[in-house]
């Protein structure tokens, strides 16, 4: 039987998987077999850019974490070599990472064995679906890009008609208008002419 240390020590290791599964978003179990120091090197990397936790667990000890965490349904998977990847902010990124990593390696010496999210047992066929998803900043970009789109394009077109015919905040007004033509001026009203005959002469006397 172990001594009281190592078995101290061994209770301490699950009471802090427990806590991990439980407070995390959502995590992997990976099958890390083959994988070289470097190509580790790498992954672990590319974890950490993506607030990922990463590390290797030994099957008896993470068996009891997930059973005291409600995830017994993953035991059935602790065989071989087993890591555990988890993230608290991005439930995406556990799955997204390790796929990407994995893709890129050669054979079946890299894979996820199963996977959770928000403290329940996710099928492989949803693990793989949420792995080809964007990172969390990029979907809340292409989110704000389709909100801004409309405002983005009135603005073309308010410019636009601006543009072509509308003025300019800063030209003054007088300037903005066309003065109107001047009326031509009237012609001057013609003289009232003379009467045809002559005032009649008074007579001689």
């Amino acid at each position: 039987m172990p001594n009281a240390k190592v078995l101290s020590e061994k209770q301490a290791i699950v009471a802090e998987l427990v806590e991990t599964l439980k407070s995390s978003a959502s995590g992997v179990l990976v099958n890390y077999e083959g994988i070289t120091v470097s190509e580790d090197t790498t992954l672990r990397n590319e974890l950490r850019k993506a607030g990922v936790e990463y590390s290797v667990v030994k099957n008896t000890l993470v068996r009891r974490a997930l059973d005291d965490a409600g995830l017994s349904e993953l035991d059935g998977v602790l065989h071989g070599t087993t890591s555990l990847a988890v993230s608290k902010e991005d439930p995406i990124a556990p799955m997204r990472v390790i796929h990407k990593f994995a893709k890129g390696l050669n054979g079946d010496r890299f894979v996820i064995k199963a996977g959770f999210m928000e403290g329940k047992v996710l099928p492989m066929d949803d693990i793989a679906a949420l792995a080809e998803l964007p990172s969390k900043e990029a979907l809340v970009g292409q989110v704000l890009g389709m909100m801004l789109s409309p405002i983005t394009s009135l603005a073309i077109v308010i410019k636009a008609i601006a543009e072509k015919g509308g003025v300019p905040a800063d030209k003054p007004a007088e300037e903005a208008v066309a003065p109107a033509e001047e009326a031509p001026a009237a012609e001057a009203a013609p003289a009232e002419e003379a009467p045809v005959e002559a005032a009649a002469e008074a007579p001689a006397e």
